[in-house]
């Protein structure tokens, strides 16, 4: 494939996957809205590292404008679409609802619309492990019921999933769902634990510990995610003949060319074991305040990457104290500390 189409260019797995794509020689086509979430600032320094190569173009608009999304994928022709953008966060879908529907099912949908209109060879779509909710068995396989979300980002993304197996199934549109655990690395969003614990640690300022930091999460290094994304570019799915055709542990779709895969490490890590990672990569010893889990969280994340690794070859596995010195270190340096 020559041409890849990345909704959410500008966002922190985005630019790593954009960066990745490019370095192998392929032309991408970036589209995002540089919506206020986080610091547009910077979405925006991402974004002109990525505009130094002369095979990356940019597209800046909302998902929710269909007519503008739909002529930019038409114009650009691409093979496959990887569409990340999204609204993200649990904590904040109990301030901004609404943005979570607009965003991440209609916008979703256009892209969907898109993507079969163009006839693309595979459209990725990006899920999350949040949409295991309350299940309790671990680690958490892409055969298991999901039924529970306990946040509205989840069911959003739940929703998305369902609705790409619909659309794959009526429009034979090879689609893939990747659910990814816990991403951390160099660039990442301020709204996550990675950089509000490293900044509030080199400040000497304490650090709100959830759930009594009894949480376990399976952490996965950006450069791990884009890489596992990178390879399934190339496993598209395809309708089986019969049901008996799906191997155990496969969730490809009975009736459709559609799979959801696991991109996690395939280890639980403890938050205090992510914490002394900070504090191993800062030099500093963190000041914890210990609180009650917030609503929406879930205690744990574990995956099962067996399904990545038959399909790709490949298993992210990053260890979470070379992962966090490798932040630090960009932390360090983007804030000249």
């Amino acid at each position: 494939m020559a041409r890849i189409y990345v909704t959410g260019a500008a966002g922190f797995i985005g630019y790593h996957l954009c960066e990745l794509l490019l370095a192998e020689g392929f032309e991408v086509r970036g589209f995002d809205g540089m919506t206020d979430y986080y610091d547009v600032a910077l979405k925006r320094a991402r974004l002109s590292r990525l505009m130094q190569n002369r095979d990356f173009g940019f597209t800046e608009a909302m998902l929710e404008d269909a007519p503008r999304l739909a002529a930019d994928i038409a114009d650009f022709r691409p093979e496959a679409i990887v569409h990340l953008a999204a609204q993200a966060g649990v904590r904040y879908s109990l301030e901004a609802p609404r943005s979570y529907l607009s965003s991440n099912i209609e916008g979703s949908f256009n892209v969907m619309e898109a993507a079969r209109d163009c006839g693309v060879a595979h459209l990725l779509m990006a899920s999350t492990s949040s949409v295991y909710g309350a299940n309790t068995a671990m680690p958490y396989r892409e055969t298991d019921k999901v039924d529970t979300q306990v946040s509205l980002y989840a069911a959003t993304k739940k929703a998305t999933e369902a609705l790409s197996q619909s659309w794959a199934h009526l429009w034979d549109l090879p689609t893939t769902c990747f659910r990814f655990f816990t991403v951390y690395g160099p660039w990442g969003r301020p709204d996550m634990a990675p950089f509000k614990f490293t900044r509030a640690i080199l400040a000497g300022e304490p650090i709100d510990v959830y759930g009594h930091g009894n949480m376990f999460r399976d952490f996965t290094y950006v450069s791990d995610l884009a890489r596992a994304i990178r390879l399934l570019i190339d496993a598209a799915p395809r309708r089986p003949a019969s049901p008996e055709e799906i191997a155990p542990g496969d969730s490809l779709s009975p009736v459709a060319p559609w799979r959801v895969v696991n991109v996690g490490n395939g280890e639980k890590v403890s938050l205090d074991t992510f914490i002394g990672a900070i504090e191993a990569a800062t030099g500093r010893t963190a000041t914890r305040n210990l609180m009650e889990m917030q609503k929406g969280d879930v205690p744990a994340t574990w995956a099962d990457n067996t399904l990545l690794r038959h399909l790709t070859g490949y298993r992210p596995e990053t260890d979470i104290h070379e992962g966090m010195a490798a932040f630090v270190n960009w932390y360090r340096g983007y804030y000249r500390l």
